[in-house]
């Protein structure tokens, strides 16, 4: 009896052991760092899983209001997080100046509901020379004009990235004060005049920003021109790696999107239409861009302009239609791109023009494929395809070009012309339909690849 009671009581021990030995739960954690785990390049931390959010509308949300006041307080505060999100909730909101991105903050609107309006712009002659390096104005007609609201100061003389894009922060009578130097003298006797445009969106010396579903409303009948190197509906300058989907910018006195001296942006599912000037702009060396999945379409110029200087870009499976003018421009040093995917369309001039630049200057190595290029042209006849300049080493590859409308109608009467000095060309895989497949002004000519087929055929 004592032997079977004393070998009960050692089993309910051993077992009460080894449960306190094999109990997970009782194990501490381990904190320390998992193999995977590095710290961010520019901060002494790895990444966070929760990042700071703030909620903005026009009824309800962390912070209320309805113009961009409400706006740019809630991206300057999750800015001085270090980053982080403001979600914008549905209504229109008034722009009296832009809404001003910082670097690593995601602006995202609700899809079709967030609706950024420019509003109503005043102009004034001015009454002073605005002189270079100079932070005030002086205006003939002061009515409009208010401290806080976004400004332009140009004059005939000083326009493109000569333009002063500023914000008024004072103001004695018709004298105001802005918060940057002009960028050039600004004379009264070369027709000096102020006005209070400025890009909806805009974003100077960032990285890492995302404007996301958001509807730009540019109200242009209301506003004076903005040019592209200063101003669009959503405007960059040095806005290193931005991140832009799901918008759609419209009826700006501009372009609708533009991006200047600024590397690695992606433009992704946006739209681009009835602009008064381009409608996708990059421009000014923006290195390796990506414009995918967007439309561009009525904008009075250009439906995707490459300016100067944009290289090892991606231009892919968007459409350009019914532009002013061409359905893709590219020109000055814009080399080593790829343009494919893409439907050309329905563009009053060309539908892809290589601008005519000298050897030094001109868009080499560039590849064109799968692109539908069709029924552009009106009033006079044009090119698919038009390329001049003394332009070397093109990829041209599976390229649909065609007209597919009726009689006169058609006035995409020629696939390719190839001007006097263009160089060296590759043609490959091409389906062409037009009454010249290949006009090749070249002297002598290159012999054409035999894979350039008329209207299909083998």
């Amino acid at each position: 009896m004592k032997t079977n009671l004393f070998l009960s009581l050692f089993v309910v021990l051993f077992v009460v052991c080894m449960a306190g030995i094999s109990q997970p739960s009782q194990t501490p954690p381990d904190p320390s760092p998992k193999p995977d785990e590095q710290q961010l390049p520019k901060a002494m931390h790895s990444a966070m899983k929760e990042l700071p959010l703030i909620t903005v509308g026009r009824e309800a949300g962390q912070l209320i209001g309805r113009d961009n006041r409400a706006l740019q307080a809630a991206v300057d505060y999750i800015a001085a997080l270090g980053g982080g999100t403001v979600a914008i909730g549905p209504g229109e909101y008034l722009m009296y100046d832009s809404l001003h991105m910082r670097s690593n903050v995601a602006v995202r609107g609700s899809k079709g509901k967030t609706i950024l309006r420019k509003a109503d712009g005043a102009v004034s002659p001015l009454a002073l020379d605005g002189d270079f390096g100079e932070q005030q104005i002086t205006v003939e007609e002061p009515n409009g004009f208010a401290v806080g609201s976004g400004v332009t100061i140009w004059d005939d003389r000083s326009g493109g990235f000569h333009t002063t894009v500023a914000r008024i922060t004072g103001r004695n009578g018709n004298t105001f004060s802005i918060d940057k130097p002009l960028m050039a003298d600004c004379m009264v006797h070369n027709k000096a005049k102020a006005g209070t445009v400025f890009p909806v969106v805009s974003g100077y010396h960032i990285e890492g920003a995302r404007i996301e579903n958001v509807i730009i409303e540019g109200n242009k009948e209301f506003n004076v021109h903005l040019n592209g190197c200063r101003g669009a509906g959503i405007f960059l300058y040095r806005g290193f790696g931005t991140f832009i989907q799901g918008c759609e910018v419209q009826n700006y006195n501009g372009d609708g999107i533009s991006f200047q001296q600024s590397n690695d942006v992606t433009v992704l599912g946006c739209v681009s239409q009835s602009n008064a000037f381009l409608g996708i702009h990059p421009g000014s060396g923006s290195q390796r861009p990506s414009v995918r999945n967007c439309i561009a379409r009525n904008n009075g110029t250009d439906g995707l302009f490459l300016c100067w200087r944009v290289r090892h870009g991606l231009f892919k499976d968007n459409i350009l239609e019914g532009n002013g003018r061409y359905g893709i421009s590219i020109g000055h040093k814009d080399s080593d791109n790829l343009i494919c995917g893409n439907q050309i369309r329905v563009n009053h001039q060309d539908g892809i023009f290589f601008r005519n630049e000298t050897l030094p200057m001109a868009a080499h190595r560039n590849r064109l494929e799968e692109n539908i290029i069709e029924n552009n042209g009106e009033g006079e006849e044009v090119a698919g395809i038009r390329i001049r300049g003394q332009t070397n080493d093109l990829v041209l590859k599976n390229n649909i070009i065609r007209d597919t409308r009726e009689g006169e109608a058609q006035k995409q009467t020629v696939g390719i012309r190839i001007e006097e000095q263009v160089g060296r060309i590759t043609l490959s895989g091409n389906r062409i339909q037009a009454k010249r497949i290949i006009d090749d002004q070249r002297t002598p000519q290159l012999t054409q690849s035999p894979s350039v087929r008329p209207d299909g055929g083998d």
